[in-house]
């Protein structure tokens, strides 16, 4: 069965828009664990505008389920906050500090020499280290020269041909670049912009181990509540 791992990005983003604390990062936290989720995703960026330092180190005091940390390592303090942290996995993304959401993976040829000294400090510190990636299935065996233990795929091509009808050349993408990761020893995680609709049809893709969900997860809420929405991923998981 595929894992679900709730980003809770979006719930500190509302809470930052005040100063008094609610909605609670550490409260949403406990409730999608008590809903069933396999994991929890925070991606703290330099600005804090949302998931701040001080949420990462409060999370990983009372987190009972995976800790996924996703950034840029090349953005302090990132790889300083996560090697105090030790989370379970560090996924590194290659976000411009001023991007408004993650919108591209790592180039690996012109990342290369940067990216190895990297992972392997993430990895001396015993945290699994995923790379956010394209479908290019050209990509996943240099993924794997540098180091990483898995791969995330950047679904927001998918999720955008799968609303607009037109999702079948675009998925056959996704399972060849899946295929070609696996071939090359990587596992395979996936996010962003997955929902409760393109979901199944994404996790028909064999041995997809992780899914990230955080923006539509929390929109979802809003109406079903966080727990019922956790439970409905869930289920539709229980099929992968």
């Amino acid at each position: 069965m595929t894992k679900l791992s709730v980003n809770i990005n979006r719930i500190a983003l509302l809470r930052n828009s005040r100063n008094i604390g609610i909605p609670s990062v550490i409260e949403a936290a406990k409730t999608v664990i008590a809903a069933g989720a396999d994991g929890v995703t925070v991606h703290p960026r330099p600005d804090e505008r949302h998931i701040k330092a001080s949420d990462v180190y409060e999370l990983a005091e009372m987190l009972t389920v995976e800790f996924n940390i996703e950034g840029n390592p090349f953005q302090p303090p990132f790889m300083d906050i996560v090697c105090d942290v030790k989370p379970a996995q560090c996924t590194l993304v290659p976000d411009a500090p001023d991007v408004l959401t993650s919108d591209s993976g790592w180039n690996i040829p012109e990342n290369r020499d940067r990216l190895i000294p990297v992972i392997q400090k993430l990895k001396d510190n015993g945290i699994r280290v995923s790379l956010f990636m394209d479908a290019e299935p050209s990509q996943m065996a240099l993924a794997k020269a540098v180091g990483a233990d898995r791969v995330e795929l950047y679904t927001e091509p998918y999720a955008t041909a799968f609303r607009e009808g037109r999702v079948e050349s675009v998925f056959s993408q996704y399972v060849l670049s899946a295929k070609a990761a696996q071939d090359a020893g990587l596992g395979v995680n996936a996010g962003h912009d997955l929902n409760l609709q393109n979901l199944a049809k994404f996790c028909s893709i064999p041995d997809i181990l992780e899914v990230s969900i955080g923006h539509a997860l929390i929109a979802e809420a809003l109406e079903m509540g966080l727990s019922e929405t956790v439970r409905s991923y869930l289920k539709i998981l229980s099929n992968c």
